[in-house]
């Protein structure tokens, strides 16, 4: 048996960052003293979401990984702690700008720096504006409690995302995310079909997932978002371990087995199974077949 215990959290954001970054703090030491061991923080937590506008003046907020206060300050703290922690920030890197990860070992070292590769565009989810595409492809990290693959909010809808990161051997999926009401479709609830794209996603590669989502309401301009939370934490079968609600800051765990999903894995052929040469259309945008 190897168990190890995930954390999920969730909370509303303001614009004084300080008061932020002391919020995630509680919810990290909260997660540390159930026994977490891999603890996962929302979207862009240092702030407001403040993709719900094309506001010139946001781009400033853009900080060098050496130079972020989140990441500095929760590199610390995993240190003290001795606990996983992938830290969602604004990076600033030369002339370009990411919607980054930075993802911190138990020991405060920084393992990774994964950037998202796929950038949203939609009324309420101006991304394109502030973020350059991500360059580092998927990357799964050797930690002190498992191999963890990361995407960031939207890379969480394309199935492609985490079956790289099962291919390359993560143990452990965790997506952080901003996602709530659509200003442009004040009658769509996406909830319900976010959580199930990404329980099929641990069903499909066997392997545990979680998410953590903000909650709150955030307005900019005449534009306005409530976030809908319901953070959870997924089994290797897509069974929902634990979950937060739509409107309470929250921390989640749950233990998995990180052996008993491997041994899983290996037994039900899926990966045995795969034809890479077969799904060429995948390499394309329309689906048409493309030579080697």
């Amino acid at each position: 048996m190897r168990p190890v215990t995930l954390a999920a959290t969730q909370m509303a954001c303001s614009w004084n960052s300080d008061e932020n970054i002391a919020k995630a703090e509680q919810l990290v030491l909260a997660a540390a003293e159930k026994g977490a061991q891999m603890i996962l923080l929302q979207e862009l937590f240092e702030t407001p979401y403040f993709c719900l506008q094309q506001k010139r003046d946001h781009l400033a907020l853009a900080r060098g990984t050496d130079k972020s206060a989140v990441v500095s300050h929760f590199s610390g703290l995993a240190r003290k702690l001795g606990v996983v922690l992938p830290v969602s920030y604004f990076e600033q890197a030369g002339p370009a700008r990411y919607n980054s990860l930075a993802i911190i070992d138990a020991d405060g070292t920084l393992r990774a720096n994964y950037r998202k590769t796929h950038i949203p565009q939609s009324p309420g989810y101006e991304e394109k504006f502030y973020f350059n595409p991500g360059d580092t492809g998927f990357e799964v990290v050797e930690t002190r409690f498992g191999r963890l693959g990361c995407g960031i909010c939207w890379d969480q809808w394309f199935p492609e995302s985490a079956r790289c990161l099962a291919l390359k051997g993560a143990e452990v999926l965790m997506f952080p995310t901003a996602i709530g009401s659509e200003p442009a479709n004040p009658s769509l609830d996406s909830a319900g079909h976010w959580r199930r794209t990404m329980q099929g996603h641990a069903a499909a590669n066997m392997i545990p997932l979680v998410a953590s989502n903000r909650v709150g309401e955030e307005k900019e301009g005449e534009t306005a978002m409530t976030f809908y939370g319901t953070s959870f934490i997924a089994g290797y079968t897509g069974e929902i371990l634990a979950e937060a609600n739509r409107t309470d800051e929250a921390l989640i765990t749950a233990t998995v087995d990180l052996d008993a999903a491997a041994a899983y894995r290996a037994e039900w052929g899926v990966f045995r199974d795969r034809r890479p040469s077969m799904y060429r259309a995948l390499r394309t945008l329309d689906g048409s077949t493309v030579s080697d």
